[in-house]
């Protein structure tokens, strides 16, 4: 991680006078990736996903560290639902393993809309599947990431 010193012995500048090799202290320093954030570990992974796909559900292809996977997109999925590929993160460092890899599923919202667009919208609009309803049993987004690093 980030700010990580890792130190071997003897392999240092040479002490005065002739004396032993003092340790060669090495810090770490972590560039940010175009498409992971870090979290010990753990990699996660922003995906914006399309209103249609989200409530018809799909299959899309993300990056992860080493190849590409693909991965189900359950129909009905809401933003926020976090997904887990499991020891698709970062190997530890003092314990066998591996973290996971944490996909986010962010629904895209587009801006500009064609007219045949909006009508489409308009009709869905006042359909009753499309009337908000919180039930109780539903987690907050806060809730389900207390749940996931916990």
């Amino acid at each position: 991680e980030h700010d990580m010193q890792l130190s071997m012995s003897g392999k240092g500048n040479a002490g005065p006078r002739k004396g032993l090799p003092g340790d060669l202290l090495i810090v770490i320093e972590e560039e940010d990736h175009e498409h992971f954030k870090r979290d010990g570990q753990n990699i996660i992974y922003d995906l914006a996903l399309n209103f249609a796909d989200a409530a018809l559900g799909t299959q899309v292809e993300i990056p992860t560290l080493g190849a590409k996977a693909k991965i189900k997109i359950d129909a009905g999925t809401p933003s926020g639902k976090v997904l887990r590929l499991k020891g698709k993160g970062l190997p530890s460092i003092n314990a066998y393993g591996r973290g996971d890899q944490l996909i986010i599923v962010n629904i895209f919202t587009p801006t500009k809309l064609s007219a045949e667009e909006k009508k489409l919208l308009e009709q869905l609009r006042n359909s009753s599947n499309f009337k908000p309803s919180a039930d109780k049993k539903d987690k907050s987004f806060f809730d389900k990431m207390k749940d996931i690093f916990s």
